[in-house]
């Protein structure tokens, strides 16, 4: 029986597919191919490298060792400088140092992702259109209480906001700066309050967390011009912005401190955390905490709820006490859906 002659397409893709095979080859490090262990930190994270920087500033990008779970922007690392670049891949990854914290949101499919790590601070950027939701504020400070991090609260665009609208804002941050928590109103587009923004930023490695369309992106434009950050418009029907930003990046600000920027997130879950964990999550709850009349206290309409109590008698906000209910009740609703998803896969 004769062979059957492979046609021109099939040999190209053969001859494709060795090539592929080749370059892999390529990219997989030699020992002898890598200098010295030295430090650097993360300053970038792309789907397959991330992007080192030294302690002389200089910036290469780098493969990652197989034995890595995940490499996030902030990491402290070790890594080593190939004798030449290979496909645009200077050195490679070699292991993570401890991590003094780290952010992390969940997703659907891959479980828990972080997306930053050693911070001091986290900067919950919210806006005033459509509407500003103190609900989206209390889900982002369950997580900074989660992650042990300092929070601070930034309403962007306040230069659309009449006196009146001004005040009626600055009784609702009051329920905030009431528990502890700093707030700061400001614009971008004026410049109104941004050196007190610069301050705060002096202060460490801080990470821009909230929805697109809040103005992350023209704050990153105030403080770092030469970037030229994309902005995003808000959809005028369903108040969510477009995401402008693709790849989390730290960036070195001019008069000190470094900012993390991460992509746009639209819905931040809560359904990797425990009820419990959520409850803990209310800082001002802590003070009655333990002392409902049941173990197994709901803390909604249970027979002697301490914190319902506290709620009557003008100790605990109405406003986070209902928006607790609502965190509890989207977070066990996002567990159903995320079973439900995983089962079906």
């Amino acid at each position: 029986m004769s062979k059957r002659r492979l046609t021109q397409n099939q040999q190209r893709r053969i001859q494709s597919n060795h090539h592929k095979r080749i370059s892999k080859k390529e990219v997989e490090w030699q020992d002898e191919m890598l200098g010295e262990v030295q430090q650097g930190v993360v300053v970038t994270r792309h789907a397959k490298h991330a992007d080192v920087e030294t302690e002389q500033g200089e910036i290469y990008r780098c493969n990652l060792r197989r034995t890595l779970k995940n490499v996030v922007v902030g990491d402290q690392v070790s890594w080593r400088l190939g004798n030449e670049q290979l496909q645009g891949i200077s050195g490679v990854i070699e292991a993570i140092y401890p991590r003094k914290n780290e952010l992390s949101r969940p997703d659907y499919y891959d479980g828990i992702k972080v997306m930053a790590s050693n911070i001091n601070q986290i900067i919950i950027v919210s806006a005033v259109l459509p509407t500003l939701s103190l609900n989206i504020i209390d889900r982002y400070l369950v997580i900074c209480e989660a992650a042990n991090i300092p929070a601070l609260i930034v309403l962007n665009k306040v230069d659309l906001l009449s006196e009146e609208e001004r005040q009626a804002v600055k009784k609702q941050l009051a329920i905030y700066e009431k528990i502890g928590y700093e707030t700061l109103m400001l614009s971008a587009d004026t410049g109104e309050n941004m050196e007190a923004l610069h301050a705060y930023l002096r202060q460490g490695t801080s990470i821009f967390v909230g929805q697109s369309g809040v103005g992350k992106s023209s704050l990153i434009n105030q403080l770092l011009p030469e970037i030229n950050a994309l902005t995003g418009a808000v959809s005028d029907v369903s108040g969510l912005g477009q995401h402008t930003t693709t790849a989390s990046r730290l960036y070195h600000l001019p008069l000190g401190g470094n900012l993390i920027d991460s992509p746009g997130i639209r819905e931040f879950g809560l359904w990797h955390l425990e009820p419990n964990q959520i409850t803990d999550g209310y800082r001002e709850f802590q003070s009655v905490l333990g002392t409902c009349k049941f173990r197994d206290c709901k803390h909604g309409s249970d027979p002697g709820c301490a914190i319902r109590e506290a709620v009557e008698k003008g100790e605990i906000d109405p406003i986070r006490f209902e928006n607790y209910h609502r965190l509890i009740e989207s977070r066990n609703e996002s567990k159903s859906q995320r079973h439900f998803r995983t089962e079906n896969l």
